[in-house]
């Protein structure tokens, strides 16, 4: 990773441009200077906006940048990142090389894939953001790789999430341990359980963690889907499904349309168990007085899959300096631990916060009273994402055999 980022510090000057146009971008190996171009610009961060506490730190972002640099950030809510990819590469396809109306995007996975396969995408820049050392990529490869894909300096990390599962310990004494267990327990509780409805990003996550769990030939999740027989090797998720359906919330002919609405079941007791991509979220939601206190987080054996998430700018923002001022703050101890705070998001940050100073490693203690944490050590079986081009290929064949039906 030092001689990576020796040989990218040497090729920022020349690497440094928009993908077609001429125009020279700003140089984050001088920082002053980007700070210098950075204020007074506007970053529109295309972001999903379905989660209100993701929402209300975004808006304390805003205010921070605003107040240290001068940049004021507007949040522009989507319900899809495809939707910020969609509109890069449409004006793209239109000439606008240089004055795109995306400067940062809320990204991970076959979006991130798609945007660096069409050279939509700004950099290398990551790598070269002041605070980024801070994240210690020599001992924790996830923050430069994406669902497999190697970021290359062309997205910054800025928070984690791994499947968390969580119930009501009032109803349920023992929860499932395992996917195959899961599908005992669903049978025996009618009615209790389900997942979103596909493509939404959690149901779609929890479509890859069955498939991990119940396909003899995992290992051909890593390499692109076309080099493998998807039907042979997703056989055992659909007749996992097509059992599992009939004793889900409402029989299975209707799906909560995100995570944040299967909490709400869980909430008003609908259901008595559910999971999240947040690990720190049924906690947060306790504290919110939003679930139960007889709410309770674990992982189930053998781990669960887990990724970090980041932020990207495409390459025709016309406010780069804006965006990787942006960027670099969401790696600062002050915005990692706010977000990390369960009264805020909390979101778990991408530091290592063993590495940082006494003062910046305080801010990042967490109520371990709170009755639904996870133990500490309760994430440390982590799986990786398949290739991106799973995920995708998942979501059409759930949708064309259960969609309708």
């Amino acid at each position: 990773m030092r001689a990576f980022s020796s040989r990218l510090a040497d090729a920022l000057p020349a690497l440094l441009l928009t993908t077609t146009g001429l125009q020279a971008a700003p140089d984050p190996a001088d920082w002053e200077a980007v700070l210098d171009e950075a204020r007074g610009q506007t970053v529109y961060w295309y972001a999903w906006a379905g989660e209100q506490r993701t929402n209300d730190y975004i808006d304390w972002v805003a205010k921070r940048v605003d107040e240290q640099f001068d940049i004021e950030l507007t949040h522009v809510k989507i319900g899809d990142t495809a939707e910020a990819v969609s509109r890069v590469l449409a004006e793209k396809q239109a000439g606008n090389h240089d004055e795109g109306n995306v400067d940062l995007i809320w990204i991970n996975g076959e979006n991130f894939a798609t945007m660096k396969d069409n050279d939509l995408l700004f950099g290398p820049f990551a790598e070269a953001l002041p605070n980024f050392a801070l994240t210690h990529p020599e001992h924790n490869p996830e923050v430069v790789t994406d669902f497999t894909l190697p970021t290359e300096g062309y997205e910054s990390p800025w928070g984690r999430a791994q499947i968390t599962f969580y119930y009501d310990s009032e109803t349920v004494d023992t929860p499932p341990a395992s996917i195959v267990e899961l599908l005992d327990w669903a049978e025996a509780n009618p009615g209790r359980f389900t997942y979103p409805r596909i493509p939404d990003f959690t149901g779609s996550t929890f479509l890859k963690q069955a498939l991990i769990a119940l396909t003899d030939e995992d290992e051909a999740l890593y390499a692109p889907v076309g080099e493998s027989d998807f039907a042979a090797v997703t056989a055992p998720l659909w007749d996992y499904l097509d059992a599992l359906h009939p004793h889900l919330w409402r029989s299975g002919r209707q799906f909560p349309a995100t995570g944040p609405e299967m909490r709400s079941l869980m909430g008003d007791g609908e259901l008595a168990l559910a999971f999240t991509f947040t690990p720190s979220e049924p906690a947060a939601a306790v504290a919110d007085y939003e679930l139960p206190p007889s709410t309770r987080s674990y992982v189930p054996d053998g781990g669960t899959l887990g990724n970090v998430h980041f932020v990207a700018i495409p390459y025709n923002s016309p406010h780069k300096a804006g965006a990787m001022a942006v960027a670099d703050f969401l790696l600062s101890p002050e915005a990692q631990a706010h977000k990390q705070d369960l009264a805020v998001w909390g979101d778990h940050t991408v530091l290592e916060v063993g590495r940082l100073d006494d003062e910046s490693q305080a801010l990042f203690a967490l109520d371990q009273d709170n009755p639904a944490m996870l133990p500490a050590d309760a994430l440390q079986r982590t799986l990786p994402e398949p290739h991106p081009s799973w995920m995708t290929a998942l979501q059409d064949a759930w949708q064309a055999r259960y969609v309708g039906k």
